[in-house]
């Protein structure tokens, strides 16, 4: 009968090593420090630049089958939950891994509701940035600002007080976020209305202005909705990776959420739908499609919104989102750059040049075209992502804090710099290299 196990020969001593094969097909990576030339040797590592293939945890949150274009959380299918939940009951799910009751929801989402309002003091902090300051660093920096609001948030192991920052944090993102957009319009803040859904509370937040009771469009609230359930969690992707790698150290989760963020903010991440649109309006029409889709495959031009790090397959929250835009083009009337964006699925679907590379749309492809077409600026696109995204990142970090095999996040590294030198004082130095690979020059 077969070993569930690998054998590995190093060819360096003749030695054999015996790894047991885990569940899922892992080996762990501590198993390569036994390989020794030497006594003093300190062992084979692994080289893994961006954890392309390493697993820094065991979690039962999100499972991703990117070659099948599955995603489930806590084992349920992401169409289901998209079409039968809204999100406070899908990130009941993801923080407490079972679907509420109507005694639970009920309980929770008043939890939720408790906690929408920010300190007055918060205001006070945003009124600070420059006006034209962008949704997202606000976000981060007032994110971060609330640990100085809760500093019994340091006690980390505590489950009363994991469940308590959670909540706060599902309540108040969205308030933050509200008040980013608002300071960036010159508009004064809304508070939050807790007698209108989560989403629809949010968009009275956005948008209300004279009105003495804001009602949000149904179809919208209930898009909203939606998005932010396909948004909730992604497995071990860079921001909840930031999100897991920061809170190792024990820090509060307020700061922990801020890194989140931040790691959010990049252009590879959430603001991949923002640089969906740029490429459909440098199109600029249907008839141009062609043309680009040549200058892609020279290297001339770069397909946003097609491609992802998990998925070979269609990402599956891209049949939804594509589902849900002309939903509501029927309230907001047709995005112009929709009609572009079919035209280039089109083609390059039907071109083996991006089929044989698996180059699917993902979620970016049509989430921007929805946004815009409901109101949003771009600057808002990644903040949009982080309001469901929070139940997702406080998740993992409660996972991560109860995890045993959990420590302080510290990859090693190769290094490949001067072996040794030795120091001369300043009027006996040569001229700084200008070498291309030298650290002054990286800087």
């Amino acid at each position: 009968m077969a070993k569930n196990s690998l054998t590995i020969t190093d060819n360096r001593t003749g030695k054999q090593y015996e790894l047991p094969i885990e569940e899922g097909g892992v080996v762990r990576a501590s198993h390569f420090r036994d390989m020794k030339t030497a006594a003093d040797d300190f062992g084979l590592m692994t080289y893994d630049p961006s954890f392309a293939n390493t697993a820094s945890c065991r979690s039962r949150i999100t499972f991703i089958d990117g070659d099948a274009g599955i995603l489930r959380y806590r084992g349920y299918p992401i169409e289901e939950l998209a079409e039968k939940s809204n999100y406070l009951e899908v990130a009941y799910l993801i923080v407490k891994g079972e679907l509420p009751n109507h005694k639970h929801y009920a309980a929770w989402e008043q939890n939720i509701k408790t906690h929408t309002m920010v300190h007055e003091n918060i205001k006070k902090f945003m009124e600070g940035f420059r006006y034209d300051a962008h949704p997202m660093g606000m976000l981060v920096g007032t994110i971060g600002a609330l640990s100085t609001f809760y500093p019994e948030a340091n006690a980390i192991t505590d489950l009363e007080s994991r469940r308590l920052q959670t909540r706060r944090l599902i309540g108040k993102v969205p308030t933050l976020a509200a008040f980013a957009y608002r300071h960036t319009r010159g508009l004064p803040y809304v508070y939050p209305d807790n007698d209108l859904s989560y989403t629809g509370n949010f968009l009275s937040m956005l948008f209300r202005m004279a009105e003495r009771d804001y009602q949000p469009n149904p179809i919208l609230e209930r898009a909203l909705d939606v998005l932010f359930i396909l948004h909730a969690d992604h497995e071990q992707n860079c921001s909840t990776n930031a999100m897991r790698s920061v809170g190792s150290s024990q820090v509060d989760p307020y700061s922990a959420v801020a890194a989140a963020t931040a790691a959010l903010y990049g252009p590879l991440h959430g603001g991949a739908n923002e640089a969906v649109i740029r490429m459909l309006m440098d199109i600029g029409s249907p008839k141009n499609v062609p043309d680009f889709i040549k200058r892609v495959k020279t290297g001339e031009r770069r397909l946003m919104g097609f491609g992802h790090r998990v998925y070979k397959n269609y990402d599956p929250r891209a049949k939804i989102v594509k589902r849900i835009a002309y939903e509501v083009f029927e309230v907001t009337g047709l995005n112009r750059l929709i009609e572009i964006s079919l035209e280039l699925e089109r083609i390059a679907l039907e071109d083996d040049y991006f089929v044989s590379r698996k180059l699917y749309p993902n979620v970016d492809f049509y989430t921007g075209v929805t946004y815009q077409a409901m109101g949003f600026p771009m600057t808002m696109f990644p903040v949009l992502f982080a309001i469901p995204r929070t139940s997702g990142w406080m998740a993992q970090w409660a996972e991560m804090v109860r995890d045993p095999e959990q420590k302080i996040a510290r990859p090693r590294q190769v290094y490949i710099g001067e072996v040794v030198r030795k120091w001369a004082p300043i009027d006996g130095r040569a001229e700084p290299t200008t070498r291309e690979d030298a650290v002054s020059d990286q800087i």
